[in-house]
């Protein structure tokens, strides 16, 4: 399997949305650059710590035609109660059989307490106005996770 190039177009997808609409990546092209990053579940701790950091950028985020969609293996359900509980406000698109992950690379071998195990990797990706993969984070830190993406943003695009 190859996975996605620095430079080279994003790997389109659909996926449903919170509301069990559908979204693409191609939705976005033109428009808006791509913050499209993978966590492991919805309301855990690291991943709630993740997505409120990126809720409260998002005045920030826009100032810079960005928008965010984050993508778990979680069913529809679970991401609308994920956005309610933490009131966020941007998009969770569910990856139940974590095609679009094994797409992107975000899917592989972890370790967690001695257990080794097949799940989601954290990983984010910058994507452009074109569709063209600009960025890839592989080393996610959730606390500064925003402020690292926004960096790069106003760095590069």
């Amino acid at each position: 399997m190859s996975f996605p190039v620095i430079g080279e177009p994003a790997p389109v997808f659909t996926l449903h949305n919170q509301d069990a609409g559908k979204v693409s990546l191609a939705d976005f092209k033109g428009r808006n650059n791509v913050i499209l990053y993978f966590y492991p579940k919805a309301m855990t701790p690291g991943c709630t710590v993740q997505a409120c950091g990126l809720r409260d950028s998002a005045d920030e985020l826009a100032a810079h035609d960005t928008v965010v969609l984050g993508v778990s293996p979680d069913p529809v359900n679970r991401l609308q109660k994920f956005i309610d509980k933490e009131s966020l406000n941007f998009t969770l698109l569910s990856d139940e059989d974590h095609g679009v992950a094994d797409q992107y690379g975000a899917w592989g071998r972890k370790k967690f307490m001695g257990r080794e195990y097949d799940g989601i990797l954290r990983q984010t990706y910058i994507i452009d106005k074109q569709g063209k993969l600009c960025h890839i984070m592989d080393k996610v830190k959730t606390r500064t996770h925003h402020d690292d993406v926004l960096g790069w943003i106003k760095e590069h695009l």
